[in-house]
């Protein structure tokens, strides 16, 4: 069983809008790994979601991970209980309306029932190296996200002499 220490970010501009994530694995063997994405319409939650979803996926079944992220949504999700409560209400939050990212959440359920770990909240632009790195990867995609949207053009009326 391999340990692994995960530290996540997720941004957003014009929330919602272009969209970032950023995640970086840091291995028992010291090996750091980054991994970044981004969608030209999103949302920060989304993509902070996201961010652990894709950094789950590169860890094995049985492996035990500490996630590190400065989203309260995605730690108070597993820490507080949140997300055992939306399964067993409908997923219906308490005012029972329906849980917003409902696909990314159960992806993420899946993922953690055959893994081992552990959320822990770090606070953003503190300081810690990793969440740091993280942000800026996020936001770096977001950026470039936007930078590739289409935005249309209006119709050239061309007159030829």
């Amino acid at each position: 069983m391999s340990r692994y220490k995960i530290y996540t970010d997720g941004s957003c501009i014009m929330n919602p809008g272009a969209g970032g994530y950023a995640a970086i694995l840091v291995g028992d063997n010291g090996i750091c790994e980054e991994i970044l994405g981004g969608e030209a319409l999103t949302t920060n939650n989304r993509m902070e979601l996201t961010a652990a979803i894709v950094a789950l996926k590169k860890i094995s079944a049985g492996d035990f991970a500490e996630v590190f992220t400065d989203s309260a949504y995605l730690k108070n999700a597993f820490v507080q209980g949140w997300l055992v409560k939306w399964k067993s209400n409908g997923w219906k939050t308490s005012a029972k309306k329906p849980v917003l990212n409902r696909d990314l959440w159960i992806e993420l359920d899946m993922l953690i029932s055959s893994r081992h770990v552990k959320f822990n909240w770090v606070k953003a632009h503190a300081g810690n190296f990793f969440n740091e790195r993280c942000d800026m990867l996020a936001h770096a995609e977001a950026e470039a996200q936007k930078n590739r949207a289409v935005t249309p053009r209006l119709p050239v009326q061309l007159t030829l002499f």
